[in-house]
């Protein structure tokens, strides 16, 4: 597996250096323009979701996500700068021209997107639910969590909270400020479960397997995960979703799948 992972990614890395390009954006692109002229792609993430954008102890960023910056970045022919933020401060930092674009698992929603565009989705997730408890990890639907005294902890910003906020309204919500607070409020029992999405669930079930945490794997709702770009840059809009569009065709979406995930996001998001 892991030597078809590397020949896959091996060939998809050959097929970006053959499309990079030294064309240069026209009138109506600014930000576009900005990326060739600075000769670097700012892309912002939160660097606090396991497997998709996560910081390691050395302060480099590493996952999912990070991989399918690093791939556009080079087919752009620009360098990559990393920008770190907590994930609510995200689109204020699109918004003010601070990050070229955001690739931080975040899922294209209304809201978001009546304030930025987006790309994708290039990746279907979904929430499921870390628990100690065998009644909520039985969970098949929102009407199982209905309860009054059930306390869930979500990160604060995200669609996990919102889902909680609209279709658990009886559940106390606690929010938090990142995977790792959720994560121990459960092991310590001061939350009955933490609700987040999909890759996050997998990435700590791997990572704790002796903790006594059970998983709802079967997926709660459907959650496209897009690239956000600024509202005002329709060029670099379709050159984003051009790159998704090849990125998939050649096959290095699923050299990065299997790279992150294994065959348990393949086989879970086919269900």
């Amino acid at each position: 597996m892991i030597h078809i992972t590397r020949s896959v990614l091996a060939c998809a890395t050959l097929f970006f250096i053959f499309i990079s390009s030294n064309a240069h954006a026209v009138d109506g692109a600014p930000v576009l323009s900005r990326i060739q002229k600075s000769g670097k792609l700012v892309v912002g993430t939160s660097g606090n979701i396991p497997l998709m954008s996560e910081k390691l102890m050395t302060g480099e960023l590493v996952g999912f996500d990070i991989d399918i910056a690093k791939a556009m970045a080079d087919t752009m022919g620009v360098n990559l700068e990393l920008k770190s933020m907590p994930f609510d401060q995200l689109i204020p930092a699109l918004e003010q021209g601070m990050v070229d674009i955001v690739l931080s698992n975040m899922t294209m929603t209304m809201d978001r997107n009546m304030r930025v565009a987006f790309a994708g989705p290039y990746f279907v997730s979904g929430k499921c639910l870390i628990t100690k408890e065998q009644e909520i990890a039985q969970a098949d639907n929102p009407e199982d969590l209905k309860e009054a005294d059930a306390k869930i902890a979500v990160v604060k910003g995200t669609t996990s909270e919102n889902f909680a906020k609209e279709l658990l309204p009886l559940a106390r919500r606690m929010p938090v400020e990142n995977v790792d607070k959720g994560t121990n409020m459960v092991a310590r029992g001061e939350a009955n479960a933490f609700l987040t999405d999909f890759p996050i669930c997998l990435s700590v079930m791997k990572r704790h397997p002796d903790s006594g945490f059970q998983s709802v794997v079967s997926l709660l709702t459907y959650e496209p995960i897009g690239i956000a770009l600024p509202a005002n840059d329709p060029l670099l809009m379709n050159l984003a979703r051009n790159f998704i569009d090849r990125a998939e065709n050649v096959g290095l979406m699923h050299g990065l799948s299997l790279k992150w995930f294994g065959q348990a996001k393949l086989s879970v998001i086919s269900e």
